[in-house]
C-alpha cells in the first residue's frame, strides 16, 4: 500500500524527539509517523533507540524535547494508561497478561460487566467468545490463559489491546517465540486489523517478516533516524546496510593474517546444540580471531552462551588442546581457560559496587578457589599491571567500578579475563557504547592478543572492525552459520550479502 501524505494524515506523529539519560542521548531529533491502515516496521540494532521511541509513543517516557500529535492534535502522554485511553495499545514479546486467570478474565480485566454488584461471569464469557470469534479463535474462554500456546496468548493480548485502544497498535517482537505456522496465523490477524484502518507499528529482528508484512520502514541507528521509506523501494541488502551503518562500515580494511593461521588447534566445538539453536561446528587456533557478524536475533549471542556454558549444550563435544572437556556451567568454562566479556557490561559484566581492583581479580580468585585467597599485595599488583596494560583510567583502583566511563568498564572486564591467562576468549560487542578513544584501544588490544597467540571469538556489529582484525568471519542468520569467510574473501560487502541472503549481483545493484 502506498501512503500519501496529501491524501491521508498520520494518526500518530512524533516530531523532533530528543531523549537524554544522563550524558547519553538515546534519541536525537527523531521524526516518526504512523498512518491508518498501514504496518510500519521500526528497525535498528541494540542501542539504536527503538525501545526508547516506543516508550515515548506509548507514554512510558516523556520526551526532553519534541512533540507528539494524535489525529493532528498535540498530545502529552502522562503514562501508558493515558496512552491506552487515547487509543495507543502495546503487545510485547512476553505477553503481559495473567496466565493463571481465564481467557475471558484477561480480556476484560478492569472492565468486567457486573450484575447486582457482582462480576457477571456468564456475560464475560459470552462477550469473550464473540470478541475472539472476530480473530478466528474458537477456544474455551473459561480455561486459564496458560493452557494455550504463545501464539494464542499473543492474539488474546492483541484483542484486548485493540478493544482498549483502537487507533494504534504497537507489536514489540511478537513473533520471537512462534513457529512458522503460528507466525502466519498472527499475520492474518494483523492484516485484518490493518484492513479495518488500524495503524500498526511492528518491531522485529526478522527481516523476511518485515518484507512480508510491512508497508513502510523506519530505521534508527545510534539514536538517530537513518531513513523512512516504502518497503517496495528497498531490498534486504539496502535495509542491512542502513541498520549497520554504510557511512563507516563499507570502507575496506586489510584483512588480518590473510595468509592463514598456522598456530596449533586450541578449541574445537563439534555438533554443539540445544533447543532453539541448531548444531554448529567451529575450530579455533592459537593466534586466531574468528569474527562473528549477523543482525540482532541471528544467534550470535546464543552461540557464545553455549560456548561458555551459560546455556548447557544438549548435544556435541568440546575439545581444548585435544582433550575433551565438559562445559555445562561458566565455572567449568573458567576452569578450562575460557573467558567471556558479555554484551551488556552493566547487567552481566561489572560488579558495580565492587572496586576496580576487586572486579579485575574476581575471575582469577574463583579459578584458584576460595581456599587460596589472593592477598591484598597480590591484588594491588595484578590490578595495577592490567590497568597499565589496558590504560584503565581511574582515580584509584579502590573506587567503585560503576563510577568509571563505559569504555573503562569494558577494559576492566577484559582485564579480569586476561588475569586468568586464558586459552580462549569470547568478546560479545566489545566496542558497543564506548567513546572513540576507548573503541580504538579495544581494537588494538584484540590485535595484540591475537599476535600473542590467544584464540578469540569476537561478535560485533561494526563491520569495519570485524574486517580489520579477523582471520575468519562467521556470518549468522536465523541462528545458523550460513557463511564462513577467510583471508582476502573477507570484506564488508561479502558480509552484508551473507547477512541479507542476497546474491552478489543484487547487492551491487
Amino acid at each position: 500500500m502506498a501512503i500519501s501524505d496529501a491524501a491521508n494524515a498520520p494518526v500518530l506523529e512524533a516530531r523532533g524527539i530528543i531523549k537524554i539519560f544522563g550524558q547519553h542521548r538515546a534519541l536525537d531529533d527523531v521524526d516518526f509517523s504512523a498512518f491508518p491502515g498501514e504496518v510500519h516496521a521500526l528497525l535498528g540494532e541494540n542501542g539504536a533507540g527503538k525501545s526508547t521511541l516506543i516508550k515515548i509513543l506509548t507514554g512510558a517516557y516523556q520526551p526532553d524535547e519534541g512533540s507528539l500529535l494524535l489525529d493532528g492534535q498535540p498530545l502529552a502522554l502522562r503514562d501508558p494508561l493515558h496512552g491506552q485511553s487515547c487509543g495507543i495499545g502495546t503487545v510485547y514479546q512476553e505477553v503481559n497478561l495473567l496466565p493463571n486467570r481465564s481467557v475471558s478474565e484477561n480480556l476484560f480485566l478492569g472492565r468486567q460487566p457486573t450484575r447486582f454488584g457482582y462480576v457477571d461471569r456468564k456475560a464475560i464469557d459470552t462477550a469473550a467468545r464473540q470478541l475472539l470469534a472476530r480473530y478466528g479463535l474458537d477456544i474455551d474462554v473459561r480455561a486459564e490463559l496458560s493452557e494455550y500456546s504463545v501464539a494464542v496468548q499473543q492474539i488474546v493480548a492483541i484483542a484486548r489491546a485493540v478493544e482498549l485502544s483502537g487507533k494504534v497498535l504497537v507489536l514489540d517482537e511478537p513473533t520471537a517465540s512462534l513457529d512458522r505456522n503460528e507466525v502466519e496465523r498472527l499475520f492474518d490477524v494483523v492484516r485484518a486489523l490493518k484492513a479495518k484502518g488500524l495503524a500498526i507499528i511492528f518491531i522485529t529482528h526478522f527481516l523476511d517478516q518485515v518484507f512480508e508484512l510491512a508497508d513502510r520502514v523506519t530505521i534508527l541507528r545510534n539514536g538517530r533516524k537513518v531513513s523512512t521509506q516504502a518497503l517496495n523501494t528497498l531490498n534486504t541488502t539496502d535495509v542491512v546496510r542502513m541498520m549497520l551503518g554504510k557511512d563507516v562500515a563499507f570502507d575496506h580494511h586489510p584483512t588480518a593474517l590473510a595468509g592463514g593461521v598456522k598456530g596449533k588447534l586450541r578449541v574445537q566445538f563439534q555438533d554443539i546444540s540445544r533447543k532453539g539453536m541448531p548444531a554448529f561446528n567451529l575450530a579455533l587456533h592459537e593466534g586466531e580471531v574468528v569474527g562473528v557478524a549477523g543482525l540482532l536475533g541471528s544467534g550470535r549471542t546464543e552461540m557464545a552462551r553455549l560456548m561458555f556454558g551459560i546455556d548447557a549444550a544438549e548435544t556435541g563435544v568440546i575439545h581444548v588442546d585435544g582433550e575433551p572437556v565438559t562445559l555445562r556451567t561458566p565455572a567449568q568454562a573458567v576452569a578450562a581457560g575460557f573467558g567471556f566479556c558479555p554484551e551488556d557490561r552493566k547487567i552481566d559484566g561489572i560488579f558495580g559496587d565492587l572496586s576496580v581492583r576487586e572486579n579485575i581479580i574476581i575471575a582469577l580468585q574463583a579459578k584458584l578457589g576460595w581456599f587460596k585467597v589472593l592477598n591484598r599485595d597480590d591484588q594491588v599488583e595484578l590490578a595495577g599491571r592490567y590497568a597499565e596494560a589496558l590504560d584503565i583510567r581511574a582515580a584509584n583502583h579502590d573506587m567503585p567500578v560503576k563510577l568509571l566511563s563505559g569504555g573503562n568498564q569494558q577494559k576492566v572486564i577484559l582485564a579480569r579475563w586476561l588475569a586468568i591467562d586464558p586459552t580462549f576468549l569470547i568478546l560479545d560487542e566489545p566496542t558497543r557504547g564506548i567513546d572513540v578513544g576507548a573503541h580504538a584501544e579495544i581494537v588494538r588490544t584484540i590485535n595484540r592478543l591475537r599476535e600473542e597467540g590467544l584464540a578469540l571469538f569476537v561478535i560485533s556489529s561494526e563491520l569495519d572492525e570485524v574486517v580489520a582484525y579477523s582471520n575468519r568471519v562467521v556470518v549468522m542468520r536465523d541462528r545458523n552459520m550460513v557463511t564462513e569467510l577467510s583471508g582476502d574473501n573477507i570484506s564488508p560487502e561479502a558480509i552484508v550479502q551473507a547477512i541479507a541472503g542476497t546474491p552478489e549481483t543484487e547487492a551491487h545493484a
